[in-house]
């Protein structure tokens, strides 16, 4: 092949993304509860040893492609979209004024906002920090974000507390650092009682989302669990308004497994929200988009999340490789990542309706014939050929993955 002149690059990448089929049209990805974040697309390829590779693009623009795409659903960091130096001014409201016109513009709408509380030198010793005027601040600023989620129409509030830690030890005490983290949380939901009343609308879903690394040397608050702790430790004063927004690559990073991370958040009842994206344990948060790592677990993750009826947001937290140009993440980048994520959540549909997978897993919870509870031998005999059911249904999940169940085979 012949080099491709650069006026000829984008043409290319339409026709084999035309090619490669498996595109939804917009009105069929808008079913979906599929959230888009300012900072996705938006990201501008840097970090610590990465100098950026795509110009900035506006909010304007952010919310002008995912309505374009067929994603219904837009939301932001307060910093996003306003610089911290107007915060608190008019122009913070005529910001927010422009992004209600665009939302309008283009049939969108904003789901979510949540509070920079990790970039700004403010942050440094994190937002529960020892002098009081930081976390006076702190306190400020997430209701602040309250106000702005209640103008923007949102109904989720998030929170990631990644400079809640230390790099020396000894240097916080620990216990009071989280009192004064949940003392932020508490005056977040308490803004928010009081705006709810005067906007006339339902308070938000406050939901709080964990990391195991990165940026501190130390997490206070590294996994869902560590979470759940908190939401249920007494120092939250509303905690049913305090849930929890897992996102699947930081359950993953610490070689926890999503799904049971979930899981545990479906039986306290606090999965309020999802961020999804994909990356590899023991590594540091790469947010590659859904299913190009581990598209049979995330198969499994959304088998359990239909299976219990989760019906929260879907929030595409990736970051389009540095590889990809400005053009390419809004022709390939962000519509790929929808349309895989509907694909397995569909499938995962048919495995919830497959008849092998039911019958085996029936079999399963009838257990064998025969067994006599006082006798632990009699059980083992009794179950131990039922048992190789379990890697039966893992083979019937990769063929429903591939295909294989509607007949696909490969001739060699």
């Amino acid at each position: 092949m012949n080099p491709i002149p650069q006026e000829k690059q984008r043409a290319l990448v339409d026709r084999l993304m035309q090619a490669s089929g498996g595109s939804y049209s917009p009105e069929v990805r808008r079913r979906y509860f599929i959230t888009g974040p300012q900072w996705a697309v938006a990201y501008e390829g840097q970090a610590v040893f990465h100098a950026p590779v795509r110009s900035p693009i506006t909010f304007e623009k952010v919310i002008e492609e995912y309505s374009r795409i067929g994603v219904g659903y837009w939301c932001t960091h307060d910093t996003d979209v306003i610089p911290t130096n107007d915060l608190f001014t008019s122009k913070q409201d005529e910001t927010v004024g422009r992004i209600k016109t665009s939302l309008s513009k283009h049939g969108m709408k904003c789901s979510m906002v949540t509070t920079e509380t990790f970039h700004h030198p403010v942050w440094a010793a994190s937002s529960a920090a020892e002098a009081s005027d930081v976390r006076e601040y702190a306190n400020r600023r997430l209701s602040n974000t309250v106000s702005i989620g209640h103008q923007l129409g949102a109904q989720y509030c998030v929170y990631w507390p990644g400079t809640l830690g230390y790099y020396t030890q000894g240097a916080i005490d620990e216990t009071q650092t989280l009192r004064w983290y949940a003392d932020g949380i508490n005056a977040a939901c308490q803004a928010d009682i009081e705006l709810a009343q005067k906007h006339q609308r339902p308070t938000l879903k406050h939901c709080l989302e964990a990391k195991p690394f990165e940026p501190q040397a130390e997490i206070l608050l590294p996994t869902s669990d560590a979470m759940l702790a908190l939401i249920f430790s007494g120092l939250i004063k509303y905690p049913d308004m305090v849930g929890l927004n897992p996102e699947y690559l930081h359950e993953l990073m610490w070689g926890g497994a999503p799904r049971a991370s979930l899981a545990r958040a479906l039986l306290c009842g606090k999965l309020f929200h999802f961020d999804i994206n994909d990356g590899y344990r023991l590594k540091h948060d790469v947010d590659i988009a859904v299913g190009l790592v581990n598209p049979l677990d995330w198969l499994n993750v959304l088998v359990l999340l239909r299976s219990h009826g989760y019906n929260g947001p879907f929030n595409l937290d990736y970051k389009p490789p540095r590889t990809t140009s400005n053009y390419g993440v809004f022709a390939v980048s962000l519509p790929s990542a929808v349309d895989r994520f509907i694909t397995l959540w569909e499938m995962a549909g048919e495995v919830q309706s497959d008849p092998i997978i039911k019958e085996a897993t029936d079999a399963l919870k009838a257990g064998g014939a025969g067994a006599n509870v006082a006798d632990v031998n009699s059980i083992v005999e009794a179950n131990k050929e039922l048992l190789s059911l379990h890697e039966l249904i893992g083979n019937r999940l990769f063929q429903i993955l591939i295909g294989a169940h509607r007949g696909r085979t490969y001739s060699l």
